[in-house]
């Protein structure tokens, strides 16, 4: 018999990086991508989440951005980021925020193995945007994204991070950060949005 999942979070997703658009590494029409497109890749990904909890705890509400970069060359591409997680969220809803993020509660979310340097973890005033050609991230006067317009292609495209089951919107993107080892100011770049389903 199924057991029920410790945790669960269902919302919707937006990210962007400085690669062009449609991003290298985002599957187009089934076809697996590649390298970024300027050997490294600087990202802001965010997510919002509509309904779920973990252990009990409800984390309905609650949003969690992170940013960070990699670089190709390096064996592995190890990700280097920072995590915000919601100021909203009570002691309990930011410690399961934390463990699902990071990776420390398993799951479906491969791309936490990918996380190598973790420079923070904090609280963070934020502000998603999520609305379909609209989307938008306002971190705490650290870090902005927003969608200008979708991107010039046909057919399906799908990103890794929220899962390729989840095909969705590639945009052309401004985004910025300007936080410690995190500083980039980018415009005619690379979005994309759908929405997630994580579980344990």
């Amino acid at each position: 018999m199924a057991r029920d999942p410790s945790w669960s979070i269902v919302g919707s997703y937006y990210e962007s990086c400085n690669c062009q658009a449609v991003c290298p590494c985002r599957r187009l029409n089934g076809k697996p991508g590649g390298n970024s497109t300027y050997g490294v890749c600087e990202f802001i990904l965010s997510w919002d989440i509509h309904r779920g909890e973990a252990d009990g705890v409800d984390l309905a509400g609650r949003q969690v951005v992170m940013a960070g970069f990699y670089r190709d060359a390096e064996r592995g591409k190890p990700w280097s980021i920072k995590l915000f997680i919601d100021e909203r969220a009570a002691p309990e809803q930011y410690r399961q925020l934390e463990r699902i993020f990071l990776g420390k509660a398993g799951g479906n979310m491969p791309f936490t193995s990918s996380i190598v340097t973790i420079y923070d973890v904090e609280r963070a005033k934020m502000s998603l945007g999520h609305k379909p050609g609209h989307e938008t991230i306002q971190l705490s006067g650290l870090g902005t994204s927003a969608a200008t317009r979708r991107a010039d292609y046909d057919g399906r495209v799908t990103c890794g991070i929220p899962g390729h089951d989840h095909p969705g919107t590639e945009y052309v993107a401004s985004l910025a950060m300007h936080d410690g080892p995190l500083q980039w100011d980018y415009e005619e770049r690379c979005g994309f949005a759908t929405d997630f389903h994580f579980h344990d």
